[in-house]
């Protein structure tokens, strides 16, 4: 399996397979959103196209970065969400960097969106398909996020070797400015729990499979068969 790790702005083509990179914290709150109980989530383009989405359908719950906001529901924090009962619901989801490099893949052949919460679904998932190339779009700081390329490259390597083992990788993503920035408070809309929910290795044992569904990118979570099923 090949791979290349770009930053969103370095994707010049459609790749064919593609995985999508957020640890903190897109992709952690999107696994929550599903462990809660959500059927589905839509990635919005713009918080603008959020709140229409929201006004279209009511019962949808929007959710962003940053502060609480008027007509949104819910902040991306795992920490504030874990206690949300989403059963059956569609979220709309707008975040700084995530939902941007999903909707740059968009047109790829097979889109995952991925933190280390999903890592070793997701990793199996790319065996399942045996692709020739990867494409890991690593979201965070222009391509530069050591939590988001960390996590890349762990799920890389544990697609071909499956003894990989990823203590030094949470290391990295732990030692990370995005980690230090939460736990310090620099950033909005932050439970104390933020960092540590982040980097729960395999939490959930589902991947998340991003597709266009009547002109929107829609996210969802994909069982995926253990080695010993």
């Amino acid at each position: 399996m090949d791979t290349r790790f770009l930053a969103i702005a370095e994707l010049d083509d459609a790749p064919s397979v593609a995985v999508v990179v957020d640890v903190m914290r897109a992709f952690t709150v999107a696994a929550w959103a599903f462990a809660r109980g959500a059927e589905k989530i839509v990635l919005a383009e713009s918080l603008d196209e959020a709140l229409a989405l929201k006004a279209r359908h009511p019962g949808w719950v929007a959710l962003k970065d940053g502060p609480p906001a008027p007509g949104f529901d819910a902040v991306n924090s795992p920490g504030m969400l874990r206690s949300v009962d989403l059963g059956g619901r569609t979220v709309v989801q707008k975040t700084t960097a995530g939902t941007v490099g999903a909707l740059a893949v968009k047109e790829a052949s097979l889109v995952l969106c991925a933190g280390f919460v999903v890592a070793e679904a997701t990793a199996r998932l790319l065996r399942i398909h045996a692709a020739d190339q990867v494409t890991f779009v690593v979201t965070g700081e222009d391509g530069r996020a050591d939590e988001d390329l960390a996590c890349a490259q762990y799920i890389a390597r544990r697609a071909t070797e499956a003894d990989t083992d990823a203590d030094a990788f949470l290391r990295r993503a732990g030692g990370s400015r995005a980690a230090a920035e939460l736990a310090q408070g620099v950033r909005q809309g932050v439970h104390p729990d933020d960092v540590a929910l982040c980097l729960e290795l395999d939490r959930f044992p589902f991947a998340m499979v991003a597709t266009l569904e009547d002109q929107l990118m829609v996210l969802r979570p994909s069982a995926v068969p253990s080695p010993t099923d």
